[in-house]
């Protein structure tokens, strides 16, 4: 299992997030989503993450299998408040440039 006891196993994950609700109302998580992000990033979860342009919501890439990465998504504090939906794509990497490489393996 990777750090968080997420299981890695060469898989990648994208959350997508998809605004339902008002930018207003998405901004006022926002600092709860960032905490969200920043234990991801320190945990060897998250990758990379950013919104949508235009902003209608956002893209994390995610180390892990579709369970795990579910899961976590569900917890993600725009989810749980109602303002965003969160859709996971499990994928295998079959290419990457050089500094991504080691994902794909």
């Amino acid at each position: 299992m990777a750090a968080g006891g997420f299981r890695a196993e060469g898989h990648l994950c994208l959350i997508l997030l998809e605004y339902v609700r008002p930018l207003d109302e998405v901004d006022a998580l926002m600092k709860a989503h960032v905490a969200f992000l920043e234990r991801g990033f320190a945990e060897g979860v998250f990758l990379v993450a950013g919104r949508r342009e235009p902003r209608t919501g956002g893209v994390i890439l995610c180390r892990g299998i579709a369970e795990d990465i579910e899961a976590l998504a569900q917890t993600d504090p725009f989810v749980t408040g109602g303002v965003a939906e969160a859709e996971v794509v499990e994928f295998k990497a079959s290419f990457a440039v050089d500094a991504l490489a080691r994902l794909a393996k």
